[in-house]
């Protein structure tokens, strides 16, 4: 039997005002998680923002930098003409080098290195070659100038020896160990009076001539010269006889600033 007494709210209206209750509750939880989800979505917002502007700072520092590198390098180009690269990868710029940025200049490679080689190889056989000429050339001509100085020797050597005459017989015979040395002049000295008897007796004057002559061997001391040559013969009435041909190997040998007749062979 339901309770009529006053003051006593019945189930019905308990149950409806709970209900109420309830849906009330919900709708606060709602609108606060409306707002955290709001506040967070500001907040992310904030955050990309100041990302944004690090990266950009960061980009401005980094650029700062290769301002800085690049007047660096500038500076140093005149005291340092070794080309440079400059590091751009981090803005995907191409490398460059200040040969490369100056369009007159041109890096010198392999091939002039060896270019450069093979000229100075060339140079320097190029000055070997006319130096050996030159010295052959001069070698040559000083070997012709003592060939002839040792024909002249010979030459007048043979004169003299050939050249006697009876009414100057020892003035004749002194002239050849003049021009004589060694062991020519040692054997001609022993018999020069015996020599000088026969020309006085035989009462002759031979007049020697040198048809030619020809430097056989040399060096820097003596040397054998072929000489081919002919003597006219007078006796004391005054006929001559037929010239007599000598053909002689004269060694003639340096004796002080002389050259004379160290030995004297005949030629068959």
């Amino acid at each position: 039997m339901p309770d009529s007494t006053p003051g006593h709210p019945s189930r019905g209206s308990s149950s409806a005002g709970g209900e109420g209750a309830s849906g009330s509750d919900a709708a606060r939880l709602d609108l606060a998680a409306a707002d955290a989800e709001a506040e967070a979505a500001a907040a992310a917002a904030t955050a990309a923002a100041a990302e944004a502007t690090a990266a950009a700072a960061r980009a401005h520092a980094a650029r700062l930098r290769r301002d800085s590198d690049v007047g660096a390098q500038a500076a140093g180009a005149a005291d340092d003409p070794t080309p440079t690269v400059t590091l751009t990868k981090e803005y995907g710029e191409t490398p460059a080098t200040d040969w490369q940025q100056e369009p007159g200049r041109r890096r010198k490679g392999p091939a002039w290195t060896i270019l450069t080689s093979a000229a100075v190889v060339v140079i320097c056989a190029a000055l070997a070659a006319t130096g050996y000429m030159t010295y052959q050339h001069r070698q040559a001509e000083s070997d012709r100038d003592q060939a002839a100085e040792y024909a002249a020797a010979a030459k007048q050597g043979v004169v003299t020896l050939t050249s006697l005459d009876f009414n100057n017989a020892e003035a004749d015979i002194q002239r050849v160990l003049d021009s004589s040395t060694g062991e020519f002049r040692d054997d001609f000295q022993s018999r020069k009076d015996d020599f000088a008897k026969v020309i006085q007796d035989s009462k002759v004057a031979t007049e020697g001539q040198v048809n030619s002559t020809a430097v056989e061997s040399m060096n820097d001391n003596d040397a054998v010269v072929l000489v081919s040559a002919t003597s006219k013969v007078t006796n004391s009435a005054g006929a001559d006889q037929e010239p007599r041909a000598w053909r002689l190997a004269v060694t003639v040998t340096h004796e002080g600033d002389q050259i004379k007749m160290s030995k004297v062979d005949y030629v068959p």
